[in-house]
C-alpha cells in the first residue's frame, strides 16, 4: 500500500510543485516571467504607476498571488487527470495508449485539429470478464437515468471521461466545447462522463449538462450512489478507494499546498 501511495502521491503533486516557481509577466511575454527586480524596473519606469507607488513589493507579490491561484487550481486539476489515468491503468489493465481518447476535426483554417478526453474505457481492452460486466452494467444504468435511447446504449463500447477538479466557471465557450464532446463520443460509440473530484460544479452547468446526457459524477463522499458520487464510482466500479488514498495522505497534500501558498504570498 505504502509504494502505491508514494507513487500515486508524486503523480497527483509533481505538477503542484511547479506552481512555486510562478512569477507574473505583467503583459511582457517570456516564459519565466518577472522576478521583483525586473517588476520595480518596469513599474519604475512608467511614470503614471510610479506616482501611484505601484512599484511597491506588495504590489509584486499580489500579482504572484492572483496568477499562482489560479495556476494551483489548474496544476492540481492535471494532477487528477494523471491519477485517474494511471488507476485506470493499474486497475483494468490498460496501456497508456487504451486509457486515453482523442478525435480530429477540421479547424476554421481548415486543417485536422487533434481534441482529447481524459480518460477511457473500452469494454474490449478490460481482459477480466468480471470488472469488463461490472462497468457495462454501470453504463446501462447511468444511460436509463439520462434517458438514452436503448438502441444506442447496445452500440455502445464504453465511457470517455472528462477529469476536472471543480467546475464552477459560467465559461460558455468551455461549456459548448464540452456538448460537442459529447456529441462526438456518442457518435463514436462512447458514454460521455464528466467526473468531478470536489462537490464543487455549478448546478446550473450540472443540469444543461445532463440535459445533453453527459453523466456527471461529483466529489460527494457522503452519496453513496456510483452513477452521483465520484467515490463510490471509483470504489465500487473501478475498484480503488480513491476518497480512502486521499485520507491518508490529506497531511502531506496540504503540506505541499501550503509550502506552495507560501511561496505565491512572498515578495521573492
Amino acid at each position: 500500500m505504502e509504494s502505491v501511495d508514494t507513487r500515486y502521491l508524486d503523480i497527483v503533486l509533481n505538477p503542484l510543485r511547479v506552481c512555486a516557481s510562478y512569477r507574473p509577466k505583467l503583459g511582457q511575454g517570456g516564459k519565466g516571467g518577472l522576478s521583483l527586480v525586473d517588476f520595480q524596473r518596469l513599474y519604475r519606469a512608467d511614470p503614471f504607476y510610479s506616482w501611484f507607488g505601484l512599484d511597491n513589493p506588495l504590489m509584486y507579490a499580489a500579482h504572484k498571488a492572483a496568477g499562482g491561484m489560479t495556476s494551483v487550481y489548474r496544476q492540481i486539476g492535471i494532477g487528477s487527470e494523471l491519477l485517474f489515468r494511471t488507476i485506470l491503468q493499474d486497475q483494468f489493465g490498460l496501456t497508456e495508449e487504451q486509457s486515453r481518447w482523442s478525435y480530429s476535426i477540421i479547424g476554421a483554417n481548415k486543417k485536422n485539429r487533434r481534441l482529447s478526453l481524459d480518460g477511457r474505457i473500452k469494454f474490449e481492452h478490460v481482459s477480466d470478464a468480471r470488472k469488463r460486466l461490472r462497468v457495462e452494467r454501470w453504463l446501462h444504468k447511468v444511460c436509463k437515468e439520462l434517458g438514452v435511447e436503448s438502441t444506442i446504449i447496445d452500440g455502445l463500447q464504453g465511457i470517455v471521461f472528462e477529469v476536472r477538479q471543480g467546475y464552477k466557471s459560467k465559461d460558455s465557450k468551455r461549456q459548448n466545447a464540452d456538448i460537442a464532446n459529447a456529441a462526438t463520443a456518442y457518435s463514436k460509440a462512447y458514454l460521455p462522463c464528466a467526473l468531478i473530484m470536489s462537490s464543487q460544479m455549478d448546478s446550473d452547468i450540472l443540469h444543461r449538462y445532463r440535459l445533453e446526457r453527459w453523466s456527471i459524477l461529483t466529489g460527494d463522499v457522503a452519496a453513496r450512489s456510483t452513477v452521483d458520487s465520484t467515490y463510490e464510482f471509483m470504489r465500487k466500479i473501478v475498484g480503488y478507494d480513491l476518497a480512502a488514498f486521499f485520507t491518508r495522505n490529506s497531511r502531506k497534500l496540504r503540506d505541499e499546498v501550503a509550502a506552495v501558498l507560501k511561496t505565491l504570498l512572498s515578495t521573492r
